[in-house]
């Protein structure tokens, strides 16, 4: 397969994003981030903690014949006893990622997402989108909370940490939401399947960032943002999500927690 990646990182602020792939594999992760000032039990920090995992599980997937699933797995505990000396590993505030990658072996295309992120798949032209949207069901008084502040206010800062600490008191556990953090057994929650790499036209793995324009801005659907994929590339498609970040800086016509996010896509074409 061929893969075309992209990641915008948000201005004024480290990728906490991460991509990585090959004519075999790739993988997408997204860190989660905190509101400024929290401060976590790893010293390392979010974007170490994504490419330490995402190096690892790229690795997992090209070595053998082991399922997704369990290359997600020993991705996780070989990235957690890395820094488990070092660090709190296991403070809900310590990092996390969500994760989407893909594979080719012989005519068999898998795919993996856990968290936010998104894997489009064209089979023969009909685009389907799969998000595991667990963590949009938890603290939704506390959205709503942050939703009502003003941007860059005292309150709003108040409100993001409020929220940050509800959805982390929720991570990884029954009836919350499933990401990669400290525990491997979260990856025994990813969403999986397989498709006949004959019939696969074109795929695409996404961080919630560069959904944005169908899930946020509505600009589009799926099937309308693989075509766009298709002309203009993961650049293109990135510098949209930019433009409509940009034309709406007080979060009026299109609200969200932050005006930008980190953003990455990796195309994929047979």
């Amino acid at each position: 397969m061929f893969v075309e990646a992209t990641s915008y990182p948000r201005p004024q602020g480290p990728n906490e994003d991460f991509a990585f792939f090959d004519s075999t594999a790739a993988v997408v992760l997204d860190g989660a981030g905190m509101a400024p000032g929290m401060k976590s039990g790893c010293r390392h920090g979010v974007a170490w903690y994504v490419e330490q995992l995402g190096t690892r599980l790229h690795a997992e997937a090209t070595r053998g014949d082991t399922s997704l699933t369990a290359c997600l797995a020993t991705a996780i505990e070989s990235t957690t006893n890395l820094h488990r000396d070092a660090c709190v590993v296991d403070d809900p505030l310590s990092p996390s990622a969500t994760v989407c990658m893909a594979r080719v072996r012989g005519n068999v295309f898998e795919w993996l997402v856990l968290g936010d992120c998104t894997v489009l798949i064209d089979n023969n032209g009909v685009v389907t989108a799969t998000t595991d949207d667990r963590l949009a069901q938890v603290a939704p008084r506390a959205r709503e909370v942050l939703a009502g502040t003003a941007l860059g206010s005292p309150e709003r800062q108040r409100a993001h940490e409020a929220l940050v600490q509800e959805e982390r008191s929720q991570r990884n556990v029954r009836g919350g939401y499933w990401v990669a953090a400290a525990d491997p057994t979260a990856a025994s929650q990813a969403l999986t399947e397989t498709e006949s790499a004959s019939q696969v036209q074109g795929a695409a793995l996404l961080t919630d960032g560069a959904g944005r324009l169908v899930t946020t801005f509505h600009s589009t659907d799926w099937q309308g943002y693989m075509t766009l994929l298709r002309h203009g590339g993961p650049e293109g498609v990135l510098r949209q999500v930019r433009e409509a970040e940009v034309s709406d800086p007080d979060l009026s016509r299109w609200p969200r927690s932050k005006q930008h996010d980190d953003a990455t896509i990796a195309y994929i074409r047979p």
